[in-house]
């Protein structure tokens, strides 16, 4: 957010017809550092800030320049960069700048500490120690100052990863077991249960509601699979391709969207974890072939079906109406990473020549 308190006394000092002469006798300050307000090379004192507005007429506000929706507009489009680049160092950047800028806008606060964390999960713990005390004042701020459920929690699992940190793992769990919702206290649940199980209302709802939950869960069973201790990485392979195939046979043999978002999440989790946890590269390429199966087949029943394209809305709709076609264009054309090395082997450009 610029300060443009010199360009503001510069016009309201113009538009009085009063000159910088005047004005410095006025404040009981020098004629140049008048003239250095209006250049920008400096700031008015603080205490001469109400009598600057008193002298013009005009509130604080107007002689700061600050505009309330402007700085609503700014936030929200910073914010927008961030999710759209928080993958690359663009996003990095942008919301250490936002930070400085508006410092006191909770959500800029959320991004900024978990960008600095280094995400929701797999934290680093020294990470989380050398930044201790910024985050303990963020989330400090949040819980006092913030009235958005979604913010709060995210104040609240700060604290319980720095308790963590420290060794105080019962005090971390604790936390998640007083301050966050079970699965039956959800607004989800409670959404459903406004409608009578008789009606259109509660039959949509519960449906988006099992949609979301098979994503959730389905994300889960792909984890078991692959951070299974007692498998090599090809086994784990294989087990995840049967799965695959299982899920997609089930989707085709019933038309039950259920089964079709079991496989879009749980082959997307395990093409990612393949892909930068150590997988072959012919791995890769396997999962990632049933992976855009699953996607084509989601983008065609996401377009036919409501309670599967507002479950999903949140999510796969930011990034563009189409997903598979965003999600294919991210796979041929990647900035960096093992990905763009994939490139040079012939049998996963065969598979994006297949999609396109």
């Amino acid at each position: 957010m610029e300060i443009n308190i010199g360009m503001n006394i510069k016009r309201l000092r113009t538009t009085k017809n009063i000159t910088q002469e005047q004005l410095s006798a006025a404040m009981n300050v020098s004629c140049a550092a008048v003239s250095k307000w209006e250049r920008g090379e400096t700031y008015p004192d603080i205490t001469l800030l109400q009598p600057l507005a008193f002298f013009f007429g005009v509130s604080l506000d107007d002689l700061m320049g600050y505009n309330e929706e402007k700085v609503k507009a700014e936030i929200s489009e910073v914010i927008a960069f961030y999710r759209k680049h928080c993958n690359d160092g663009e996003g990095r950047d942008i919301i250490i700048k936002a930070y400085g800028n508006y410092p006191n806008d909770f959500w800029i606060m959320h991004y900024y500490m978990w960008e600095l964390a280094g995400d929701l999960s797999d934290n680093d713990p020294s990470v989380l120690l050398a930044n201790k005390e910024e985050f303990l004042s963020i989330c400090e701020k949040i819980l006092n100052g913030c009235m958005e459920e979604k913010l709060r929690f995210s104040a609240w699992n700060m604290r319980a990863k720095i308790l963590h940190a420290e060794g105080n793992t019962g005090e971390a769990l604790e936390i998640y077991k007083t301050k966050f919702t079970d699965w039956y206290t959800t607004g989800e649940q409670k959404t459903e249960q406004l409608f009578a199980k008789d009606t259109a209302e509660y039959y949509y709802y519960v449906q988006k509601n099992m949609y979301e939950l098979a994503d959730f869960t389905a994300d889960k069973l792909g984890r078991t699979v692959f951070f299974s201790p007692s498998h090599t990485m090809k086994e784990k392979s294989n087990l995840a391709r049967a799965i695959g195939e299982a899920l997609i046979n089930s989707y085709n043999e019933t038309s039950e969207a259920f089964f079709l978002i079991l496989a879009k999440s749980f082959l997307g989790r395990i093409e990612n974890d393949l892909l930068y946890r150590g997988g072959s590269e012919d791995q890769v390429i396997g999962a990632m072939d049933q992976y855009l199966s699953a996607i084509k087949l989601f983008e065609k029943e996401k377009a036919k079906n409501p309670s599967l394209f507002s479950a999903f809305a949140r999510c796969e709709d930011e990034k563009q109406e189409n997903f598979f076609l965003w999600l294919l264009n991210s796979y041929r054309y990647p900035k960096s990473g093992r990905r763009a090395d994939l490139l040079k082997n012939p049998n996963y450009m065969s598979i994006l020549d297949k999609y396109k």
